[in-house]
């Protein structure tokens, strides 16, 4: 057990456009349970973005919450679920280790000890809280299930979209093409390995479509460059907001299938043989390559994180990754 009575500092989203950040105390240190020192954290922008505007559907309230969210929504809630930190106390297998947590943007924090999933030793901190946005790749890569030799687009290169490239740049005779609006998106395509164009001249016939940009024309882009018989894994999240899908033109008589993905599952096709423990476990190996460091934005100082949010979570930021720094 910790002894006596410990605060930390934690972000919250209080209103629209509105953080701020709040002292909490810890108490005493429960059994089975670890005390982590934040070293570095991530904002996702797509889902964070909505977090702060406040438009998360109310049908949707229960199922957005985070594994360790602080409050209700829409507003005030503490929000977020990619932290890196070091173990100060709990069970001596992980004491002094380095551990990523689904974890809001806080300095310290409990939680149980299996919750926290260790680093391995060679990965920094910075590149580990890529573990959340791996994990929604790969599950979305396995609702797909590409096999060999596909073609495969990834319309949106985000950091979701630039990572389920990555991976299915892994699938052996792969031909991979990431697609985004931005022609500067290039440079990170080309970090990864991965071949890159704007929309305008996407691949056709494609036999694997993931969306990933949130936006109509994406989904458009999507459905035109689908061959015949293919998937397109809608990884969007709209919130409360609404899109048009033109199912017109040759969706039928190409017979073209849409899917979701979302992490809240473990994709059927790896149900039997993966917890969801197994698969966050996967996605932190999986940020052992250095390649990833393209994703990452250079870290802010997490106090000043209620003055620079909105300008990074408006669209068209340029913004990535943004890591966040604890003192």
């Amino acid at each position: 057990m910790a002894g006596g009575e410990e605060t930390a500092e934690a972000l919250w989203y209080v209103g629209p456009g509105q953080a701020e950040i709040r002292r909490e105390r810890l108490p005493p240190l429960a059994d089975g349970h670890v005390r982590v020192r934040s070293l570095v954290s991530a904002i996702s922008r797509g889902t964070e973005a909505l977090i702060a505007a406040g438009r998360v559907p109310e049908s949707e309230y229960q199922r957005m919450r985070a594994p360790f969210m602080g409050g209700s929504f829409p507003f005030p809630v503490k929000y977020g679920y990619a932290t890196v930190g070091a173990v100060e106390a709990g069970p001596a297998a992980l004491t002094g280790r380095n551990v990523f947590a689904l974890h809001p943007h806080q300095s310290r924090f409990d939680m149980p000890a299996d919750a926290a999933v260790p680093v391995p030793d060679g990965i920094p901190a910075s590149r580990a809280v890529l573990a959340a946005n791996v994990e929604t790749a790969l599950n979305a890569t396995w609702d797909a299930a590409p096999g060999p030799s596909g073609r495969i687009a990834v319309i949106g290169a985000g950091v979701v979209g630039a990572l389920v490239g990555f991976l299915c740049a892994r699938i052996e005779d792969a031909h991979v093409t990431l697609i985004d609006i931005d022609p500067a998106r290039e440079e990170l395509a080309r970090a990864l390995g991965l071949k890159f164009t704007t929309p305008e001249n996407a691949p056709a016939d494609c036999d694997y479509v993931f969306h990933s940009s949130a936006s109509a024309e994406g989904l458009a882009t999507a459905l035109g460059i689908a061959g015949d018989e293919a998937t397109i894994v809608e990884l969007s999240w709209y919130g409360a907001g609404t899109v048009a899908v033109p199912l017109g033109g040759a969706f039928h008589s190409r017979r073209l299938k849409i899917i979701s993905s979302q992490v809240g599952k473990v994709a059927p096709s790896h149900r039997a043989a993966f917890t969801h423990r197994q698969r966050l476990e996967a996605a932190v190996k999986l940020t052992a390559h250095p390649h990833l460091d393209a994703l990452l934005a250079p870290a802010i100082a997490f106090r000043e994180l209620p003055q620079r949010l909105p300008d990074i979570l408006k669209p068209r930021s340029g913004v990535l990754c943004q890591l966040v720094s604890y003192p």
